[in-house]
């Protein structure tokens, strides 16, 4: 019998909810059930599937409240809920908008007059999505949103540090009989991600680098496709000619929206010599204004860390940095309120890159301040690690700005602003270094990943093709 899997709250430290992961076996007959309704999924065209998530949309209104607290429950933050849920219905209502044309086939001539191409694309049957826990909503779904538009049938594993929010989602879905036979959630930890990958045809991932390696290698074994979303350690560089109080107030932003817990963060932030004690200093006023949204969930912005390992990390890179130097200016500490973990937004100077601060992922609050002499020095800096997920640059104009940004190995730059690729989906990028594989999940490649491209080649005329064997000759070798 699988083992039952007990769930902690991170508001009260409690473990109040309990998932039962699926058997490989009954995962295996689920997951055929889901081909056999990928078939009819298909054939239902673009209009018929646009309809039916439509009326996932609608049953989800409805169940809006139960949803909202899940997520709560899930992730013990309030506010970022809220903009969870309107971000995840804003991704349902864009790639609606944006699929009919994008899928459309495609037929023009060629360079060889008497044959013509026909383009078309069929959906991989079926998707597999496993996702992590500081956005479960909204990561669960960023992938299984515009696989489904494309035909596919999706099959999901959300983290099991945050399960709930799967309850109101299934209540929704199963009042739509179309969408209902092609998309599930199977509840489990990393045995069961793994065995979910033995029987999908493409596998979308979101985690660490460590499980994103052992993902791929999986899917290279089973010769399918994987596309992964992995760490980041982004930087933000300060310009002498940034406008510090726009900086600062983006920054601070960026980096400890939800806690600090996102792959969007930025982690570390290179400021020109000539500004640095202006920028910390007011980076410091701004973080002290930000409180912990404790006891009550009302009260301030900032949530309880989600995951337990992730405050022990975020604490041993603290203790790091202060060990070799570091000077705290604000938060500073992980403590323990409630049986909750908590990190007040911590700003840090006299870092440097020997520290795990500046190179490992802290996925929390935390905001380390470094100087920089010369532009040059920065890009440097910025580029010294192996992860190049996103960034951003400040600077007085956009034009200096971006002649930065193109020196730096990051798949998205924010340009006089932070996390933007957090808001807005449409730009097409990719994650460089160890920050990720495959194509990009934003804008139009988004949908076309799930797509495999099919060729009509069609001879137009009733004529001998001039490369055919001439029969009118005796045969010989040629």
């Amino acid at each position: 019998m699988t083992k039952p899997i007990e769930v902690r709250n991170p508001r009260t430290g409690k473990f109040d909810y309990v998932i039962i992961p699926q058997s490989p076996k009954l995962l295996s007959q689920q997951c055929h059930r889901l081909r056999r309704g990928q078939i009819q999924w298909q054939e239902l065209g673009i209009d018929g599937r646009i309809e039916a998530l439509q009326q996932w949309k609608q049953a989800l209104l409805s169940e809006r409240d139960q949803l909202t607290e899940a997520l709560i429950n899930d992730t013990g933050r309030l506010s970022t809920s809220l903009l969870e849920i309107d971000s995840f219905f804003s991704t349902l209502d864009r790639w609606c908008h944006l699929a009919p044309q994008l899928l459309q086939d495609t037929a023009k001539n060629t360079s060889v007059p008497f044959i013509a191409l026909q383009q078309t694309a069929v959906p991989y049957p079926l998707v597999g999505v496993i996702s992590p826990w500081n956005f479960p909503l909204l990561l669960s779904t960023i992938d299984a949103i515009p696989a489904l538009l494309a035909g596919c049938a999706v099959i999901v594993k959300p983290s099991e540090l945050t399960p709930r929010f799967v309850a109101p989602l299934m209540t929704a879905l199963n009042t739509i009989p179309h969408l209902r036979e092609v998309l599930s959630f199977v509840e489990g930890a990393g045995q069961t991600g793994a065995n979910l990958i033995e029987c999908v045809d493409l596998i979308c991932f979101t985690g660490s680098v460590e499980t994103g390696r052992q993902v791929a290698v999986t899917a290279a074994n089973n010769f399918i496709p994987a596309f992964l979303e992995l760490g980041g350690k982004d930087p933000a560089i300060v310009l002498e000619s940034a406008d510090i109080d726009l900086a600062t107030s983006a920054i601070l932003w960026g980096s400890v929206v939800n806690t600090g817990q996102s792959c969007l963060s930025i982690e570390r932030i290179y400021v020109a010599e000539s500004i640095f004690a202006d920028f910390y200093h007011q980076l410091v006023a701004k973080a002290h204004k930000l409180q912990l949204a404790y006891p009550a969930l009302e009260n301030g912005e900032i949530g309880p860390i989600i995951s337990e390992k992730q405050a022990a990390i975020i604490r041993d890179h603290l203790q790091d940095a202060i060990a070799k130097g570091a000077v705290i200016h604000c938060g500073g500490k992980v403590e323990e309120l409630s049986g909750g973990w908590w990190c007040r937004p911590t700003v840090i100077t006299e870092v440097d890159h020997s520290m795990k601060v500046m190179t490992e992922e802290t996925f929390g609050p935390i905001m380390p301040v470094m100087p920089f002499s010369t532009v040059e020095e920065a890009v440097d800096l910025a580029n010294d690690s192996i992860y190049g997920l996103s960034a951003a640059v400040f600077a007085e104009s956009a034009e200096l700005a971006l002649e930065v940004a193109s020196q730096l190995d990051a798949g998205a730059i924010s340009i006089n602003d932070a996390g933007l690729t957090a808001i807005m989906h449409e730009g097409e990028k990719n994650a460089f270094k160890f920050s990720g594989l495959g194509g990009s999940r934003m804008g139009a490649d988004g949908i076309k990943r799930f797509l495999r491209k099919k060729a009509y080649l069609i001879k137009t005329n009733a004529s001998k093709d001039p490369w055919w064997f001439n029969e009118g000759e005796s045969s010989k070798d040629i």
